[in-house]
């Protein structure tokens, strides 16, 4: 059957990215969209998208019987599901199979085969697969969990049967926390995939996380595309992926290789799946299998030089797979995963509009925003993928550094300075890490990655573009340097202009610039006192030269509305610079009204109005954006009041509960 108009069921990169595949091969993509993407990127992009539902997923993307509709009226051959959402729900390739719809995917058998971890896990068995020791049934009964768990020993992992995409694990270290984790795990696994069960399993502390990919033709014939390498993970979620995996013994890769293959073939896959496996001690451990296109699937893509959706698109027309002679490997290749999250509070989800977006040239990204755009609490935060592609992993991996180097976004916090000193760590470089390597390491790579030059730069670059502004006298430029003031220089009749500047998610800090000596040069005061010395010139409109001591470096500026923008030889920087009035703020009494630090779901009340809480006791717990975020007491004392209730909304910075000190 020919595909001539494609449903992409999905939202962000991933619908953008399934359409250029599907508009390449002369189908027509149509999209989808909630109420809240009605002027989201992948609308458009794809040009022709339904509305579906409400902003939340429940009541849009997740919504069975909207899509079928949405498939109806656009007169769909088939529907991409994407990843996420429905891609792996057997009730949605079954209703589609019921409407006469094609779905790009696996069986609705396979589906529920492979959802299912305790099934999977037995299939694995069955096609002899090696697995991880502990307990393959689903166990529901937090008793019985406990006990099994008093049998194994510590440490163990709980699994949700539903979860996938690292979600759903939960890691038990210590007795004394063991029903409290328990709990947490059955509720999410409640919540979020639909099913209470829970696997237990073995812990493997210092493993790789390795996963072929796999394509059928549903008829038995599967090949695999080789692998790709995603030990680096914070929580069990993909951070930094790679293809192929070296450092591997060769016989160890074909073993992996060929019992991937050899699974698929025992259930007749069809379409594009992965199995991911962990590595330790020389073995490989079977973990699950995804069947659905990969978030990481560009790093594949890149080396076996194959359009993975177009396979997926061919696959369900019925065209033959490649021969697995002819699936070769060219080079090596990276992605970073680009969030809206801040490091430094606990990678907690970041939202807002992005004011400014500036993505690196010579990498591929694959992106679901633009500049104007914004990251809701709704969906995942997932701003860009940096792809970079080089002959050898090393060169790959200092092309993925410098690209992220490149990247800068203002309006919410990223993970881009996370990210980027994890392409640049020594151990990475040269693959002394395993799955909890991050964990390990968290606090020097979440810390916020400093600059205090290109501050310094920064905030030199907006006294001269004052200065050059249509007034070259900045005492007469009272309405942008309201700070300049007399007697803060080394020299007593020396003026100094003082600015305050910011970098994106951080507090303002004060620089004090002094007048351009007859030389040229400036000198700078930084917040800590240092002193530092450079010279600019504009030497085209948003060209400057930059010298500091013997260096010589040109700079692309860009600036508007106090935001600079600076791009050189060694990175992309944001800063906010304005005079201090614009960042001065009142001394003020004790804060006792605790908000929420975003917009999200209250899942859990813990407290009573009333009660006497600890400093650091846990409120409630929010759910935003997937992941769980206890609201806790800033101090000790009375829970004046509370104002919420489980199952409400909340937006950010709305008050949570008032927290009266003690006396």
């Amino acid at each position: 059957m020919d595909i001539r108009t494609l449903l992409i069921a999905n939202r962000g990169e991933i619908a953008c990215r399934i359409a250029r595949s599907a508009r390449a091969m002369g189908i027509v993509p149509v999209g989808v969209h909630s109420s809240a993407d009605a002027n989201a990127r992948h609308v458009r992009e794809i040009g022709h998208s339904l509305l579906i539902g409400g902003g939340a997923a429940r009541d849009s993307y997740l919504r069975i019987d909207a899509v079928i509709e949405a498939a109806r009226r656009a007169g769909a051959d088939a529907v991409h599901p994407g990843y996420g959402f429905l891609s792996e729900n057997p009730d949605f390739a079954r209703a589609c199979q019921a409407a006469g719809i094609m779905f790009i995917g696996p069986t609705p058998e396979t589906l529920e085969a492979f959802g299912d971890k305790a099934r999977a896990k037995a299939a694995a068995i069955a096609a002899g697969v090696p697995v991880i020791a502990g307990a393959g049934d689903a166990l529901t009964d937090r008793d019985a969990i406990a006990a099994r768990v008093q049998e194994m020993g510590l440490p163990i992992l709980l699994k949700a049967v539903g979860g996938g995409g690292g979600r759903g694990q939960r890691l038990v270290n210590d007795h004394a926390t063991l029903a409290a984790d328990i709990a947490a795990a059955l509720r999410e696994a409640r919540s979020t995939f639909g099913s209470e069960g829970l696997l237990l399993e073995r812990f493997l502390p210092e493993a790789r996380h390795v996963e072929i990919q796999i394509a059928g033709d549903g008829q038995g014939r599967v090949v695999h595309l080789y692998e790709r390498d995603c030990t680096l993970q914070r929580r069990h979620q993909k951070v930094i992926e790679e293809a192929p995996a070296t450092g591997l013994p060769d016989a160890l890769l074909a073993a992996m290789r060929a019992d991937a293959v050899r699974l698929g073939e025992s259930v007749a896959y069809r379409g594009l799946g992965t199995v991911e496996f962990l590595v330790a001690d020389g073995a490989h451990y079977f973990l699950e299998v995804n069947p659905r296109l990969q978030v990481e699937h560009p790093v594949t893509e890149a080396v076996t030089g194959l359009d993975l959706v177009e396979l997926q698109l061919r696959i369900a027309q019925g065209a033959p797979l490649p021969a697995q002679s002819d699936i070769t490997l060219h080079g090596h290749a990276f992605e970073a995963r680009l969030y809206a999250e801040d490091p430094a509070q606990g990678f907690a989800p970041s939202t807002g509009r992005i004011v400014s977006l500036s993505l690196p040239g010579g990498a591929r990204i694959d992106s679901g925003v633009d500049e104007g755009d914004s990251v809701t609490p709704h969906y995942d935060p997932m701003i860009a993928k940096i792809i970079t592609h080089a002959e050898t992993r090393e060169t790959a991996l200092t092309a993925l550094a410098h690209a992220l180097g490149h990247t800068a976004v203002e309006g919410v916090t990223t993970n881009r300075g996370f990210l980027l000193a994890l392409a640049r760590h020594a151990d990475f470089g040269a693959l002394a890490v395993h799955t909890r390597w991050i964990d390990a390491h968290i606090e020097t790579l979440a810390a916020a990655d400093p600059a205090p030059v290109w501050a310094a730069v920064a905030a030199a670059l907006f006294v001269q573009m004052g200065r050059v502004e249509g007034c070259p006298d900045p005492w007469r430029r009272r309405d942008m340097f309201t700070g300049w003031r007399l007697g803060l220089g080394t020299d007593e009749d020396a003026p100094w202009q003082s600015v305050s500047l910011s970098r994106p998610g951080a507090a303002a800090e004060e620089y004090r610039i002094g007048p351009i000596g007859a030389d040229g040069w400036l000198c700078l005061r930084a917040p800590d006192g240092t002193t530092i010395r450079l010279a600019l010139h504009e030497i085209a409109r948003g060209v400057w030269q930059l010298t500091q001591q013997d260096t010589v470096s040109m700079l692309h500026v860009r600036a508007r509305d106090g935001l600079i923008e600076i791009d050189g030889p060694q990175g992309r920087h944001l800063f906010h610079a304005a005079p201090p009035v614009d960042h001065a703020v009142g001394a003020g009494a004790a804060e006792t009204v605790l908000t929420s630090p975003l917009t999200g779901l209250i899942v859990q009340v813990l407290a009573v109005e009333g009660a006497t809480v600890a400093q650091g006791e846990t409120i409630a717990i929010l759910e935003s954006m997937k992941m769980e975020i206890p609201l806790r007491a800033q101090h000790a004392g009375r829970l004046a009041s509370l104002t919420i209730a489980e199952g409400a909304m909340i937006d950010r910075g709305q008050p949570v509960a008032e927290i009266q000190p003690e006396e």
